[in-house]
């Protein structure tokens, strides 16, 4: 399955770069990639669509996995980086930057959505295990429903004060417009770092999904382990708000939708979630711009359109939907 799964992220990544406002061949495609050919279709490609569409596979792999990580470490099937603070946290230290910093480099910025996002979820996460018995899952949804909204007004009364709405609205609104090669270079060894932690500590992550109790039992030091995935899940919903903005919902329909897949072991759902919300934001980027050519439907509003029903079917099947 999983090589049927990085088969279907290729053609989705061909699919992509061929269709657009302005289609492609894909002898162009190919030149483009694989060639040092020059022409303006060629230029086009691959310093517009190949950085944008680059950029959709590797923020939605790091979304997918940090929902994945979120859900296994909390236990709990409504957990996702929009959903838990974590978004809102990144947002709400981009609008300070801006407002505070104008002349901060996107490195600045990525450093402070970093920053925002670890506030973001250590809020929710005290929020959650302020009372006795630790994690509650509906205390963990009140706290990050609370966070969020919180750290989301504190982002637009910033922008208002400081007169930057525009600016705030434009990194926030969640997209891919205008990826360059540079800030590639910055966000992607972040994430790929991330994703590589999250591998090495899947196995661990899989025995603390299974109870606090069976971990401690099995020798497991749960508290350094929460620790680190704390700090992969930090970086990974960081780095993807630098580079797309506020994308929901990701983080949440991805991991039920693979362990549909490949089971409940943590091994295979953190690979199989990475391929699959590379694939999701790939086909979900390729419709916002194409829905409505030569104008664009914001791929955030693409992504709330699926996960606002399936974040409700869940609610509803108490969070075995897809488990």
């Amino acid at each position: 399955m999983f090589g049927i799964s990085l088969l279907a992220l290729v053609l989705a990544f061909v699919v992509s770069m061929v269709f657009g406002a302005a289609d492609v061949s894909l002898k162009n495609l190919w030149l483009a990639l694989f060639s040092d050919s020059t022409g303006q279709q060629i230029s086009v490609i691959q310093e517009i669509r190949l950085p944008r569409e680059v950029a959709a596979i590797f923020v939605g792999a790091a979304l997918a996995v940090s929902g994945a990580i979120m859900q296994g470490m909390t236990r709990n099937p409504l957990a996702d980086p929009g959903l838990l603070g974590l978004t809102a946290g990144a947002n709400a230290a981009l609008a300070a930057t801006l407002a505070f910093i104008p002349g901060a480099n996107y490195f600045g910025i990525m450093i402070a959505c970093f920053i925002g996002a670890a506030i973001g979820a250590g809020l929710v996460f005290g929020i959650g295990a302020s009372r006795r018995g630790g994690f509650s899952p509906f205390r963990i949804v009140l706290a990050g429903a609370a966070v969020s909204a919180f750290l989301t007004a504190i982002a637009e009364a910033i922008g208002l004060l400081f007169k930057i709405s525009k600016d705030v609205s434009m990194w926030t609104a969640g997209g891919l417009i205008g990826t360059s090669w540079g800030q590639l270079q910055i966000i992607i060894p972040f994430i790929t770092i991330a994703l590589f932690v999250a591998l090495l500590l899947s196995r661990q992550l899989a025995v603390l999904s299974l109870s606090e109790e069976a971990a401690i039992g099995l020798g497991q030091k749960t508290g350094q382990i929460k620790a680190m995935l704390f700090v992969v899940v930090t970086l990974l919903a960081g780095a993807a708000v630098a580079l797309a903005g506020n994308l929901a919902f990701i983080g949440l329909m991805i991991p039920h939708i693979v362990r549909v897949i490949v089971g409940s072991d943590y091994r295979f759902i953190i690979p199989m979630s990475a391929v699959t919300g590379a694939i999701f934001m790939l086909l979900a980027d390729l419709f916002g711009r194409t829905v409505n050519a030569p104008f664009e439907t914001p791929v955030a509003a693409v992504v709330a359109m699926l996960g606002l029903p399936f974040f409700l079917l869940i609610v509803r099947k108490g969070g075995g939907a897809f488990t």
